[in-house]
């Protein structure tokens, strides 16, 4: 479901459009300040912001220009009373990808906001990019692990070969799999480097604990269970 931020400080028109916009299958979050907009709108993902000129705290064009300055690319319709071209062109240069004058039709507004969202691909959610087994955290942005709390200091190549695994749990990986995937190379009977990385990654990850996560099966390969 395609998720739209609403900040706008009027409670009616507000609920008015969140409503508009849940009956078309919206997923909606309103916010009634530019301060907590900013903060919400920045930490959480959105696939569209609809974002009232007038508000307290942040006004509409400062809001859409702190967005920008922190390289946010979600696309912005801009709400206003204020018609004027000279107004129209302050809120395209802050940023905003449309602008629509109040008061408006509800037919105009949805029609908006689905152009809006044709143009856009699907945003990532922000917490897509960690991968989760049991108490092993992977986090591909940052590039940090951590098992039940602890950090974890991987090598490039230990930490290419744990997202493989943890992208394919329970799963049986033979060595042909694991060094076409990390290594981009076809399997020599030969070496054992593929065994020696990951004896490197099984002691990291599994060293001050019980539980181990890591499993051999001779002449087969290896599975993260």
């Amino acid at each position: 479901m395609l998720k739209i931020g609403i900040a706008e400080d009027d409670p009616k028109i507000a609920e008015l459009l969140k409503s508009a916009l849940e009956e078309n299958n919206y997923q909606v979050l309103t916010v009634a300040n530019g301060i907590d907009a900013l903060d919400i709108f920045l930490r959480e993902s959105f696939n569209l912001l609809i974002i009232d000129v007038m508000m307290p705290g942040l006004n509409g064009i400062q809001l859409c220009k702190h967005l920008r300055e922190n390289a946010l690319h979600t696309p912005i319709l801009m709400l206003t009373a204020m018609g004027t071209i000279d107004d129209k062109v302050t809120g395209l240069e802050a940023g905003a990808d449309d602008y629509l004058v109040k008061p408006f039709h509800l037919k105009e507004f949805l029609a908006r906001v689905a152009a809006l969202l044709r143009r856009q691909p699907p945003v990532e959610n922000k917490t897509d990019h960690k991968l989760y087994f049991e108490d092993l955290v992977l986090d591909r942005y940052s590039k940090e692990v951590s098992r039940a709390g602890k950090p974890i200091e991987l090598s490039a190549k230990e930490f290419i070969l744990l997202e493989l695994f943890m992208r394919n749990p329970n799963r049986l990986l033979s060595r042909q799999f694991i060094a076409e995937q990390a290594w981009d190379i076809s399997f020599e009977t030969g070496t054992n480097v593929i065994d020696v990385y990951i004896n490197f990654l099984r002691k990291k990850i599994e060293k001050g604990f019980e539980r181990k996560l890591i499993h051999t099966k001779i002449n087969m390969g290896y599975i993260l269970k």
